[in-house]
C-alpha cells in the first residue's frame, strides 16, 4: 500500500481496508516520513485523540516503513515514485507498470507551487509529465475547474482542464477525473465530464466501483 502523502481521509481510511483484518494477510504501508520514522509519522494523524487505534493496534501482518523517489519493484510491478508540489507536506506521485501497460496515479497535485505554466493553472513540470508519460490511465486531481481559480487555488489542489492538458502534453491514452470537490453533487461530476467531451482523449470522472480494463 503506497500513500501520497498524509492526507485525514487516507490515514483515518487504514483500518477499514477490509483486506487487512483477512487471515495471513500482509499489508506494508510505504508513505513520506519524518526523520525516516514512517510509524511516527503515521502515528500523528492516527493514534488517540485522533483516532481510537494507533498504527500498532492494526494488527499482526502489517509494517511501515519510509518511501522515498526513485524505483521500486513490488508485487511483480515496477513503481516510479516522484515527488509532486501539494500543500501540507510531501506529496509524491506514482507510475506503476507491468511492462506492457501503465497507469500514473496524480491524486493530490498543486501544480501552481511550481509555476503559473501557460494558462495560469499550473506548470506542466517533469515529474508529472514523467509520471503520465503515454499512460493507458492518468487518475489525476481534479477538485476544481478553471472558472473557480484563483479563488480556490490556496487550497493546493488542481483544475480538470490542467488535468485535460497534461494528458495531451504527456500523451496519455485516458483520462479519470478524481479527488472531486466535497460538495460537487453527482449531477454536477456528470456536467463537467460531458462539458470536456470534446477532450483529445477519452475523460471520465471517477466514481465508486468503477473497474478499468487494460
Amino acid at each position: 500500500m503506497l500513500l501520497s502523502h498524509l492526507h485525514w481521509d487516507h490515514v483515518h481510511g487504514l483500518p477499514f481496508f477490509s483486506g487487512g483484518a483477512r487471515p495471513g494477510h500482509e499489508v506494508d504501508v510505504r508513505l513520506p516520513a519524518i526523520d525516516d520514522d514512517a510509524l511516527g509519522t503515521l502515528a500523528r494523524g492516527l493514534s488517540p485523540p485522533h483516532f481510537p487505534i494507533s498504527p500498532e493496534q492494526l494488527g499482526d501482518g502489517w509494517s511501515f516503513s519510509a518511501l522515498e523517489p526513485g524505483l521500486l519493484h513490488a508485487a511483480g510491478f515496477d513503481v516510479l515514485v516522484r515527488e509532486i508540489p501539494h500543500k501540507g507536506g510531501r506529496t509524491f506521485g506514482f507510475r506503476v507498470s507491468d511492462g506492457e501497460h501503465a497507469i500514473a496515479y496524480l491524486a493530490d497535485h498543486s501544480p501552481l507551487g511550481v509555476g503559473p505554466g501557460p494558462d495560469g493553472l499550473g506548470e506542466y513540470h517533469d515529474a508529472a509529465l514523467q509520471l503520465a508519460a503515454g499512460a493507458d490511465v492518468l487518475v489525476h486531481d481534479a477538485q476544481f475547474v478553471a472558472a473557480e481559480f484563483p479563488r480556490v487555488a490556496y487550497l493546493g489542489h488542481s483544475a480538470v482542464e490542467y488535468a485535460i492538458g497534461l494528458a495531451t502534453a504527456a500523451k496519455s491514452q485516458s483520462l479519470l477525473l478524481f479527488h472531486h470537490a466535497p460538495d460537487r453533487t453527482d449531477d454536477e461530476l456528470d456536467l463537467i465530464a460531458k462539458s470536456v467531451c470534446t477532450a483529445l482523449l477519452p475523460v471520465s470522472a471517477a466514481i465508486e466501483g468503477v473497474e478499468i480494463h487494460l
